[in-house]
């Protein structure tokens, strides 16, 4: 279930490359809203299933993991602990991350916490692919 928005979010979709990082990042500055990048979400869980030396393609044990793991998005993205800001957008997560998102059991917690990170924020600026179709099909 999709819970009602009753504070401002703005949902930012679109391809890789798009642009959507930077248009999100300068609106939430512009309207003094939270920003918060999903694929940072994702692409966290990758670093930690290549951490933990998991097979990306073993759903219940990536879903498990994406489950258990402690995530902060900010300025920094940390990982249980760890900043992993640079390491995210590195070649070996960048070459995993498509598989790691098409899980179904990772994209259900990572959904079920992008709606919390906008619950606790009051609304905000997010961005990331099926943020507007799926996540807050009701967002500007």
């Amino acid at each position: 279930m999709i819970p009602p928005v009753g504070d401002t979010v703005i949902a930012i979709d679109g391809p890789a490359g798009s642009g959507k990082s930077t248009v999100a990042r300068a609106l939430a500055v512009r309207l003094g809203l939270g920003y918060l990048d999903t694929g940072a979400m994702y692409r966290a869980v990758t670093w930690a299933v290549l951490r933990d030396g998991l097979d990306p393609h073993a759903l219940d044990a990536v879903a498990a993991l994406a489950e258990r793991t402690d995530l902060s998005l900010g300025e920094r993205v940390v990982v249980d602990g760890t900043d992993v800001t640079g390491p995210i957008r590195g070649p070996e997560v960048s070459g995993t991350v498509s598989i790691v998102a098409a899980n179904p059991g990772v994209r259900r917690v990572l959904v079920a916490r992008q709606r919390g990170w906008v619950a606790e924020h009051g609304g905000g600026v997010v961005e990331g692919r099926d943020i507007g179709t799926v996540v807050f099909p009701n967002a500007a």
